[in-house]
């Protein structure tokens, strides 16, 4: 038996809408686990991410972004969620684009300076920056703003200085027994994995023309052999949107079902047979009892 203590616990990862918290999380996790695009308020539900190694193991919670919109029921969620994350972890992880501030950055800076706990500042994008020299004085204005905090300039999409983030992490973690078993890398089902993988390909795909109200509900997922049969219902507001999913003939379905399917079937590590359906529900990204039909619960 080793004397190293284990440790383990839970770190929030935080921060404005699109400004990499979900490209952090799949890279220290080493796979795609939650879903990325340009669009800000890709991620909608927090999400646990379980990475174990040796005798650390940290439990990360990706949050969606903070933002100054309370107008829907579905953004009233969304800060609802990510404001809990912060309530109950060990660490959290605040995350912020280079030298850029904005007042959604200054939105979750009011609110994780109230963090009792250990607190990192991931300076995100450094290997973007032309001039380094310019990231001096605005790690320091951080350091001032969060006294406590630990400011770590990192480079989530290209993975540089993780090691050093997640030793950080790892120090601070309590000494506890693991909660999860090792080779478990996350809280979600695997029906919730594959509805958000075609969610991000519409996102992805789609994100300029259609609004945010788009879901994605999984209605048959069976394993029959070495086949994975996944039935995947698309939920929009209006015939429209309906119109835009499915594009001329059938083309722009098509795309979203053959690139979706590529992601599920490494993910599953299964041959995946997928279908997809759209379907006009109109309200529902307003509707309090539809998001809790659709699975947007605390």
């Amino acid at each position: 038996m080793s004397d190293t203590p284990t440790r383990c616990g839970y770190v929030a990862i935080v921060g404005r809408p699109n400004v990499g918290k979900s490209t952090l999380l799949n890279h220290i996790l080493g796979q795609k686990l939650a879903i990325t695009s340009r669009k800000p308020q890709t991620t909608r539900h927090t999400m646990l991410g379980i990475k174990t190694e040796g005798a650390v193991q940290a439990v990360y919670v990706d949050t969606p972004g903070m933002h100054k919109s309370n107008d829907k029921a579905l953004n009233r969620y969304m800060n609802k969620t990510a404001s809990a994350a912060l309530k109950d972890v060990d660490v959290v992880i605040f995350v912020v684009d280079r030298t850029r501030w904005t007042d959604e950055d200054q939105l979750v800076l009011e609110r994780v300076q109230y963090v009792e706990g250990p607190l990192i500042v991931a300076v995100n994008k450094v290997d973007r920056m032309d001039d380094k020299a310019d990231l001096i004085p605005h790690l320091q204005w951080l350091q001032e703003q969060l006294p406590k905090a630990q400011v770590v300039p990192i480079s989530a999409q290209q993975g540089h200085n993780l090691t050093s983030l997640e030793a950080v992490i790892g120090n601070l973690l309590p000494e506890s027994e693991h909660f999860f078993p090792e080779d478990q890398i996350t809280d979600r089902s695997s029906r919730f994995l594959a509805a958000e993988l075609v969610r991000e390909k519409i996102m992805r795909q789609l994100g300029a023309e259609l609004p945010y109200q788009i879901t994605v509900e999984i209605e048959e997922f069976k394993l029959q052999g070495r086949t994975l049969h996944i039935h995947a219902l698309i939920l929009v507001e209006r015939d429209g949107q309906k119109k835009i999913i499915i594009g001329d003939k059938g083309e722009r379905i098509k795309r979203l079902g053959t690139e979706a399917r590529k992601d599920m079937e490494t993910l599953f590590d299964a041959k995946v047979m997928l279908n997809l359906w759209v379907k006009v529900k109109g309200g529902w990204s307003d509707d309090e009892r539809a998001l809790r039909s659709l699975g947007y619960t605390d």
